[in-house]
């Protein structure tokens, strides 16, 4: 099993590309089904969840073209991916394929809003809490499906005539339920209404593609979208946006080990929620127009508190990356986590590399100390493994993370990116 080796303490400077979004690259995949028209997305990241997609939507009868070419001076991969679901051949998602990925569930809104059925096992992924599906079974019971749950899955059915357009408030936001209802009300009878809906960029970008693609949504971006639905879809050309989690991680990462560094391809507004706190922290940030520099000094980091809200609040997703930063602050910070019940299991590896925090319910209290020092560590899930090469690149001596494989579903040549800025990481195989 693979593992990543770092030597901390160097300054990182010099440029990182930001990726296409990862979260926003899965939903748009998914939107493939619901056309029979050709889908071409610009700017994939090359991650271990879009490929285990790019097969999920294979099994459902989705014809994949990829191109892309290797761009040597930026250290990632800038591809275009083709679309055409000609025809849905099997409206099964199933367990071996969606137990790996929580968001191959959401393929469950358009095989049933196009094909009128879908038997989709119940979702698997990163263990950072209970995440039921609930809302989307009562959002796509709003719109007339039948539901039931045999055997740990999903069978749905649409009624006579397709589904029909409904109003429907989500008792909670949910990114992902949003997701779903966006794509089966866009081929429903009639118009929905979605109050309490998630505001998440990645939500918008969505909606923008699905109206590329014919799709009649507004209010994306607010809490009340709207869908007239429409009797079909045609194909589009999309580009994925910028990843804001990466962008947000690697100015962390500048904060943290000091250094200057300019992450371009990226969209500062995409996550102005993050980067406030990062600059009360003492870490500079300087707008471009491709992105946004970050000058960091880090023996010099305040202490700040956070609460992890929706959309405009902290993204849960750079939870674990922020505290990593708290652990060498001057002083004493508290970060509360309020999206997931679970998504705390780093603390105790950050514990391993000296870091002094303490649990009280769902707020951790870091009391920033002088050093970290390296020592074995293990990823839990995808951000926590993230914070964990964050941390070790700022400890003194060496630092080992195994389990990477969870920084391999999100983060597209992290080694190669961070070693472009000095930093002394490298996988080790096997």
């Amino acid at each position: 099993m693979d593992r990543i080796r770092i030597v901390g303490g160097n300054a990182l400077n010099g440029v990182i590309p930001i990726s296409g979004a990862k979260n926003a690259a899965l939903p748009l995949m998914i939107a493939s089904l619901l056309t029979s028209d050709t889908l071409t997305l610009e700017n994939v990241p090359h991650l271990a969840d879009v490929e285990l997609l790019l097969r999920i939507l294979g099994n459902h009868g989705v014809d994949i073209a990829v191109n892309g070419r290797r761009e040597k001076q930026s250290g990632s991969y800038a591809r275009t991916i083709h679309f055409t679901c000609r025809t849905i051949v099997d409206t099964t998602a199933p367990y071996d394929l969606v137990s790996k990925m929580r968001a191959s569930f959401w393929v469950i809104g358009p095989l049933l809003a196009r094909e009128g059925r879908a038997r989709v096992s119940l979702p698997g992924g990163c263990a950072i809490g209970t995440r039921p599906v609930d809302f989307f079974i009562e959002g796509l019971q709003a719109l007339g499906a039948i539901i039931e749950i045999d055997s740990g899955y999903v069978d749905a059915k649409a009624p006579s005539g397709g589904l029909v357009g409904a109003h429907f408030t989500f008792p909670k936001v949910s990114v992902g339920a949003t997701h779903v209802m966006m794509m089966a009300a866009s081929l429903a009878r009639g118009t929905t209404v979605l109050k309490n809906a998630a505001c998440e960029p990645e939500v918008v970008d969505l909606a923008h593609c699905l109206n590329a693609m014919g799709a009649k949504i507004s209010g994306m971006g607010t809490r009340t979208i709207t869908i007239e639905g429409v009797t079909s879809l045609s194909g589009a050309r999309h580009q994925v946006l910028p990843d804001r989690i990466e962008t947000g991680t690697y100015a962390m990462a500048v904060a943290m080990t000091g250094g200057d560094v300019t992450l371009t391809g990226t969209r500062a507004e995409l996550l102005a929620s993050a980067l406030a706190p990062l600059e009360a922290a003492g870490a500079e940030i300087i707008h471009l127009d491709d992105g946004i520099r970050v000058i960091g000094h880090g023996d010099a980091i305040r202490p700040v508190d956070i609460v992890t809200e929706p959309v405009p609040g902290f993204p849960t997703d750079l939870q674990a990356q922020f505290m990593a930063l708290m652990t060498r602050s001057q002083g004493i910070s508290h970060v509360t986590e309020t999206i997931f019940e679970n998504r705390f299991m780093h603390v105790q590896e950050l514990a391993r590399l000296g870091a002094k925090i303490s649990l009280h319910g769902q707020t951790a209290r870091i009391e920033g100390v002088r050093s970290l020092r390296g020592a074995p560590v293990m990823a839990t899930d995808l951000r926590a493994s993230v914070s964990l090469v964050i941390a070790g690149l700022a400890a003194e001596g060496e630092t080992l993370v195994n389990r990477v494989y969870h920084l391999d579903r999100g983060f597209e040549r992290l080694e190669e990116k961070l070693s472009l800025c000095g930093a002394v990481v490298e996988r080790i195989s096997g």
